[in-house]
């Protein structure tokens, strides 16, 4: 079993000027450049592409930034925006070196607006926090990615982010209307601000959902929600994943609209069983969570219609919870699952894509002849009320077949989603993971077109360079050499 090793290049004069001027700009303490400081960034959580960034940097405010970026594009080193990394498809990974901006240093809420409905909050700002701030008052930031309690409201711009509550209440750019950006030349520009629309282009819904190739964000200001009035929150245990899905299918036929509709497969119980021993039945394939919100008048009716339908699909049982802590203990499968699966002491890729409800039972059972075909284990938890799969494929980084498996499995997998009439990602973006499937979607003359839109706000490409588009690809692979798959063959370093 060979190891890839992950190496950076010696130190040239430039990268020696680099460093000095970013203490000048940020103090000692800003500036990371050590071998095992360096190390923590080397990735973000999709792990099979690796590259050691040359300094990361922690700015605690938007003219820092600016100025940060200006040394760069003078010394002619690519940055890369970054939150708190938790992103799943090499977004904030330096694919071709350079700085990292990191912006977990900007994490203020700068005004809450309560009458208004309105916040405005610096970019590292934890996605949890937000609604922490304004609960009492009765309001919530509705996007509600599973990494909540860690992942970063800029992040969630640059990847246009949804999670579980979004079926009802829709993705993060539903909930932009405003944001404070360094373009990739320093200029500071203020998009959109709190009025509900702006005239003009929508700049802001351009930029959310860029992937951070458009410049970097820093402050955003953000629709706050009104609390529902009241919750249901069921789980429907089944027999099999069939039974769960033609569940979710014909939830949304009725015309009942949950808040949530979530699926979690029996590989994801047992691990979230093991860790922490909720009382899921072991032996049933597949769990739903259904959620419920609203007045309170009539939704003992939309629960009892969404149990009739499950039961009339061959739900075994039925659970509601009776109090918060019962809801948060079915939320805490979904929500923790992911560190569950950590607990199994593997790597993990975890993919995106989307296709139609109707074709959820054939997409899933091809998505696990698919892991069997390539000798891999997946357990799958997602969004089933939208069809945006999450299928988790657990792999032995350290051994080169492995990693050369879960990217064939995982290539199948999108282009399965393709070919039923769906997309290669709902929120995890493209980043580096899925820039070869990009042609499934589009043609030559679309990813032109969106090249060149791209290079209006960054005509350097040095602002998150290797991202998105295959030619990005190109470029970066002839600096950084052959896929990672292709290097753990021959055990060579990064």
């Amino acid at each position: 079993m060979s190891v890839v090793a992950v190496s950076r290049p010696p130190r040239s004069p430039v990268a020696e000027e680099l460093r000095r001027e970013l203490v000048a700009i940020l103090g000692a303490e800003g500036v990371l450049t050590g071998e095992t400081e360096l190390r923590a960034y080397d990735c973000d959580a999709y792990a099979p592409e690796k590259r050691y960034p040359d300094a990361v940097v922690l700015p605690t405010d938007t003219a820092q930034v600016a100025e940060i970026v200006k040394l760069c594009c003078r010394l002619k080193v690519p940055f890369t925006p970054r939150g708190a990394g938790t992103g799943l498809s090499g977004g904030a990974t330096a694919i071709m070196g350079g700085v990292i901006i990191a912006t977990t240093r900007l994490n203020k809420i700068i005004e809450t607006d309560v009458p208004n409905r309105r916040m405005i909050a610096q970019a590292g700002t934890v996605n949890v926090y937000l609604t922490k701030a304004v609960k009492a008052d009765g309001l919530h930031y509705a996007p509600d990615p599973s990494s909540q309690g860690a992942c970063t409201v800029g992040g969630n711009v640059a990847e246009n982010a949804g999670g579980p509550h979004t079926l009802k209440y829709g993705v993060t750019t539903n909930h932009i209307t405003g944001l404070t950006m360094v373009l990739p030349d320093g200029e500071i520009v203020h998009l959109g601000g709190k009025a509900e629309d702006s005239p003009g282009y929508d700049l802001v819904g351009l930029v959310v959902g860029s992937e951070g190739t458009m410049g970097i964000v820093t402050e955003v200001t953000l629709r706050l929600t009104p609390l529902p009035q009241s919750v249901r929150t069921l789980l429907a245990i089944f027999e099999t994943v069939d039974q769960a899905t033609q569940t979710v299918s014909d939830i949304i036929a009725e015309g009942v609209l949950p808040a949530a509709l979530e699926m979690v497969d029996t590989f994801i119980i047992k691990a979230c069983e093991e860790a922490f021993h909720l009382g899921f039945p072991l032996d049933a394939e597949a769990v739903l969570i259904i959620e419920l919100d609203g007045l309170e008048v009539g939704l003992d009716g939309e629960a009892n219609r969404a149990k009739a339908i499950a039961e009339r699909n061959g739900a075994r049982e039925v659970r509601q919870a009776s109090t918060d802590l019962e809801r948060a203990l079915l939320w805490k499968a979904r929500k923790q699952a992911f560190g569950a699966l950590g607990r199994l002491g593997l790597a993990m890729v975890t993919h995106d894509g989307v296709i139609p409800r109707t074709k959820l039972p054939e997409v899933l059972r091809e998505v696990r002849a698919i892991a069997q075909r390539h000798g891999l284990e997946v357990g799958n938890v997602f969004h089933a009320g939208d069809g945006n799969l999450h299928p988790n494929l657990m792999f032995d980084e350290r051994d080169p077949e492995q990693v050369k498996n879960v990217m064939s499995a995982g290539h199948e997998i999108l282009k399965l989603c393709v070919d039923v009439g769906g997309s290669i990602t709902g929120e995890h973006g493209i980043g580096v993971e899925k820039i070869d499937a990009m042609p499934w979607l589009f043609s030559e003359m679309d990813m032109d077109l969106m090249e060149r839109i791209k290079l209006v706000f960054n005509k350097s490409e040095l602002c998150n360079p290797g991202k998105i588009f295959p030619s990005a690809k190109r470029c970066w692979e002839s600096d950084h050499g052959p896929h990672i798959a292709e290097r753990a063959g021959r055990g060579a370093a990064v």
